[in-house]
């Protein structure tokens, strides 16, 4: 049986009325800005379910959109969002897919990248996928994601890298749409690897997209 924690019983020390809905909801955002790690001109939100149903009053939305800009759980800022920022464009649509976690959030930003997540209670989040490819990424472990070509010795290259530098690994994921097709891993570490690491990862022959993911604030 999973112990709880001191968090999962008091919450977060947040902005808004719900754990789930609202420092939930920012806390998806925070770890989709991460995860894109480049400036964001435009996010399209589709919200499902719950999120959906309540989020309005929860400020599920300002939550959503303040995250993504980078505004932590107990900015008061979150509460005036969308007066103040007018150079980011948005939308919210809202769907019920009883497939998905009742608190659950499509993020396609910029046109560019699709990141999906579940606000799963107490304030804890899970990125569940990304451009398709599933993950499950909490955001309490600093995290390096790849997308690369499908091949023989990737897992232990990049391994190899990491470990050069004294950082141990926690759990690695792998998944693909085909063999020999385009592959992600992602690999939760128990310290921030510095950014010669990442650029090594990135110079790996057949490697699309490398980024490291910081670890969210409680």
């Amino acid at each position: 049986m999973n112990q709880k924690t001191l968090f999962d019983v008091i919450s977060p020390v947040m902005v808004g009325p719900s754990s789930s809905h609202t420092a939930g909801a920012i806390r998806l955002g925070l770890m989709a800005r991460n995860i894109y790690s480049k400036p964001i001109n435009k996010v399209d939100f589709t919200l499902y379910n719950s999120f959906a149903q309540t989020g309005f009053g929860h400020g599920t939305q300002k939550g959503l959109f303040a995250g993504i800009l980078g505004h932590p759980v107990y900015d008061k800022k979150i509460k005036d969002i969308f007066d103040i920022v007018k150079d980011v464009q948005y939308s919210f649509s809202y769907a019920e897919d009883l497939s998905r976690h009742p608190n659950s959030v499509d993020m396609v930003i910029n046109d560019d990248m699709k990141i999906s997540g579940d606000s799963i209670g107490a304030g804890e989040i899970k990125i569940t996928e990304i451009n398709g490819f599933s993950v499950s990424i909490s955001g309490n472990y600093h995290t390096i994601l790849l997308m690369y070509k499908d091949k023989p010795g990737m897992i232990s290259t990049v391994s190899k890298i990491i470990q050069s530098e004294n950082i141990n690994i926690a759990s690695l994921h792998c998944d693909r749409n085909e063999k020999g097709g385009t592959a992600s891993m992602y690999i939760a570490l128990d310290g921030y690897a510095p950014d010669s690491v990442v650029d090594e990862i990135k110079k790996i022959d057949d490697v699309y997209f490398t980024t490291q993911i910081r670890k969210l604030e409680a």
